[in-house]
Formats: structure tokens, C-alpha cells, sequence
């Protein structure tokens, strides 16, 4: 998504308690932290995760002390046909492969390394009941953070194995315009009708305020 210039210095706001969160903890374990940034669609959570990476710099060595991994690489909805014959239940479950996920944090945890091939956005035939992924396989090696962002990352099938949940929440209008520019003014109705059900029932309900950490808003 493309960011004003305005909306990235908010960002960079709002990026502060968190970079202060994993200041925080690093002070205080030895072990890597994994972090879940959730928050609706056209939050921001993407560019404030990749503020956060800038913000928190490198190590001795140069490495970067922030991993991000991206939520949308693990897209599992299906095409619109079959995401609008799912009951909004089915489409918290379903929309992102929240399994393939937990592979991917029990092997940083396990291993220090992950591959895995992320959702193929290119594909002729992924508007179809099939998830298809790319090829190639990419992959990450365990820094001092690891930062799952995307909505439904903080989901409870995952907390196990995330140290910390932190939420996006931005005002409603901020985020309409935000997808609005991203998608066109056509979206709104498509974005509306197809996808907010589902995210009402998982930031209403399935999200409970106990088990975030910190809401950043």
C-alpha cells in the first residue's frame, strides 16, 4: 500500500510504544521475541511493522534486529465464490492458513530457520477453490524479534507461540481511505459486502481485549 507522507510520520507515532515494548524485553531475556501485529485491513500495519524494522536498526554485526513476516503470504480464502458461500465463521478460520503459520514459528523457534512458500498473488488460477502457492520457497532466519504482522496473526491458535499481541487500531474512515486509494473507489462496496463480516466477528469477538498486549491507536 502506498503511504502519504503525512500518514508515514503518523505511523512512525505510532511505531514508538512498540519499539519501546521490544526495547523493553530485549533487556530482559536472551531468547528471540515473537510478536503478532494484528488490526483490520488498511490499518497500516505492513508499513508499521517495516517503521518498527527501521526504527529498532542492527546489531554489532549489522543484522537486523527485526523479522518481519507477512501475514498476506499465507492467504488461504479461495476465490470469491467460495469465500461468499462461507458463514462468517468459516471465513475467520479460513482466510488465512493460520497452520502453515505455526510451522513456520515452531521451526524459527525450533530450528533458527523457516522456508515456506508464500500464497501465489500472480496466479492465473488462484481466484478458484485452490490456494496456490508460488514455486519458489523463501525463508527467514531467527533475529532477536520476529514480527508476524497481518490481520488475524494474533489469532488464539497461534498464542502459544507468540510472546506478545499487539494491535493496529486505527479510526474506520482513515482505514476506508486508505483502501479506497489502494483499491479504487469500486472497492468499497466489494470490500464492505465480502470482507468486514468476517473481520467484525474476529475483532469483536474472537480477539478478546485480555489477550492483547498493547493497542496502539
Amino acid at each position: 500500500m502506498t503511504i502519504s507522507p503525512q500518514d508515514r510520520e503518523s505511523l512512525v507515532a505510532l511505531a514508538e510504544p512498540l519499539v519501546e515494548l521490544i526495547s523493553a524485553e530485549l533487556a530482559n531475556r536472551s531468547e528471540p521475541l515473537f510478536v503478532a501485529l494484528d488490526g483490520r485491513s488498511g490499518s497500516g500495519k505492513s508499513t508499521l511493522a517495516a517503521v518498527v524494522a527501521q526504527m529498532a536498526g542492527v546489531d554489532e554485526a549489522g543484522t537486523p534486529l527485526v523479522t518481519v513476516i507477512e501475514g498476506d503470504q499465507f492467504y488461504a480464502g479461495g476465490s470469491a465464490a467460495t469465500w461468499d458461500s462461507r458463514s462468517p465463521e468459516q471465513k475467520v478460520v479460513g482466510v488465512i492458513d493460520w497452520r502453515r503459520q505455526r510451522q513456520v514459528l515452531e521451526a524459527l523457534r525450533r530450528d533458527r530457520f523457516a522456508a515456506w512458500h508464500e500464497f501465489d498473488w500472480d496466479s492465473y488460477d488462484w481466484d478458484s477453490d485452490r490456494s496456490p502457492l508460488a514455486p519458489e520457497l523463501v525463508g527467514c532466519a531467527v533475529t532477536p524479534v520476529v514480527i508476524l504482522e497481518g490481520a488475524y496473526s494474533a489469532r488464539p491458535e497461534l498464542a502459544d507461540l507468540l510472546d506478545r499481541r499487539v494491535l493496529l487500531d486505527v479510526p474506520a474512515d482513515v482505514r476506508r481511505a486508505r483502501l479506497i486509494h489502494r483499491e479504487g473507489e469500486g472497492h468499497r462496496a466489494d470490500w464492505e459486502q465480502r470482507w468486514a463480516e468476517a473481520e467484525d466477528l474476529y475483532f469483536g469477538q474472537v480477539l478478546r481485549p485480555e489477550d492483547i498486549d498493547l493497542v496502539i491507536g
